[in-house]
């Protein structure tokens, strides 16, 4: 198992729902992820043999976020 860290900038975030659907969506897919609102970034943690970096991005930009 070898762990990976990734600050993602993503725009469309302004509320603590969109924080709760980011979050969300990287929890099932086995990723913890943390939204900082203010700086406009995801702090993802995952399994590098079990996630891509494209299947992160994908998830996100499936709940109508940019990933930049």
């Amino acid at each position: 198992m070898k762990r990976m860290s990734i600050v993602l900038k993503v725009d469309g975030m302004s509320c603590d729902h969109c924080v709760q659907t980011v979050e969300g969506a990287l929890r099932k897919l086995g990723a913890n992820g943390k939204v900082n609102l203010v700086e406009k970034t995801v702090a993802v943690d995952y399994d590098e043999a079990k996630l891509s970096l494209d299947t992160i991005k994908q998830a996100i930009e499936d709940q109508g976020f940019d990933v930049l």
